[in-house]
């Protein structure tokens, strides 16, 4: 099987969102090298920092502008190895675990929502903060590090008792990891990397603030997924109409029994999911009771 196949197959496949960020940050990269090499064979270098203007996100807002998408654009371009390695690497690896206890619209919601957030905050501090002030013509920002970071932060932030294995240091809970990643993005705010790290703190905030507001049974990504299913149903056939004829059962009592709706957790399921939780702790559940626990959560 070629790999132009390898890559459809992976967009086709439904709930496959974690693969398919990761493979348009990796198809990104390798098109820009790609073209940057080409060009400088040709001695016309000039024209790859042109386009790549027109990619990177500008902190100057004249020029941002001019170039609205940047917003979304500079979180799918790198250009260095070990930025995009150690970006995917973190992407996949909490990505896995919001993906399994949240579902892939959740990881989607955190990816874009986490990079428009580091980017925001970017500008604004280079364009109110006397610090950044002067910096702010020639800045320029790429990488997906906020989104990447919103991530970790939120699956720290559901999960902080969950470990990871470090090589060299073994078993690290992940509210530690995120914890030395936001400090160290502190650290580096008045550095060479001042604005990306600026982004990095815009990206863990959201991640912070998603996972609350969602325990709250507030979804702060569904205004993003309402605007992808309209942009999907433009480009989808719609099936003709047929009628057909269902019965619908609704929770509540009678004669004193209980009935449910297929697919919610009834109060008693909860209850027992609650006793375990005060027993023996959030960690002890299963993947599928995690996962009513945040159904029951969700407002009609």
């Amino acid at each position: 099987m070629s790999i132009l196949q390898d890559i459809k197959d992976t967009f086709r496949q439904p709930n496959n969102t974690l693969k398919q960020l990761i493979l348009i940050n990796v198809i990104v990269f390798v098109v820009l090298i790609v073209v940057r090499t080409l060009l400088h064979l040709l001695s016309s270098s000039g024209v790859y920092d042109v386009a790549m203007s027109f990619i990177a996100l500008h902190s100057d807002l004249g020029k941002f502008i001019t170039r609205p998408w940047t917003l979304i654009t500079y979180f799918f371009t790198h250009q260095g190895f070990l930025h995009i390695i150690f970006n995917m690497l973190n992407l996949y690896w909490f990505g896995q675990l919001v993906r399994e206890y949240l579902g892939d619209k959740k990881l989607l919601s955190l990816y874009v929502i986490g990079g428009i957030a580091g980017g925001v905050l970017y500008m604004l501090s280079y364009n109110f903060i006397p610090y950044f002030a002067d910096r702010a013509y020639n800045s320029v920002m790429i990488g997906a590090s906020a989104s990447v970071l919103a991530i970790v932060v939120a699956a720290a932030t559901l999960l902080p008792n969950y470990t990871f294995n470090l090589l060299l240091i073994g078993p690290v809970r992940i509210k530690y990891i995120a914890l030395f990643l936001v400090i160290l993005s502190i650290s580096g705010a008045v550095g060479d990397n001042a604005g990306g790290n600026i982004a990095h703190l815009g990206g863990a905030l959201m991640g912070w603030l998603f996972i609350k507001q969602l325990q709250r049974g507030n979804d702060m990504g569904r205004p993003l997924h309402a605007f992808f299913d309209f942009v999907t149903g433009l480009f989808t056939r719609k099936p003709k109409l047929k009628v057909t004829h269902r019965t619908t059962t609704f929770a509540g009592k009678t004669n004193g029994k209980t009935t449910t709706t297929p697919g919610k957790p009834s109060q008693k399921e909860i209850d027992l999911i609650l006793d375990k939780i005060s027993s023996s702790g959030y960690e002890s559940l299963s993947k599928e009771e995690k996962q009513k626990l945040f159904q029951a959560s969700q407002k009609e």
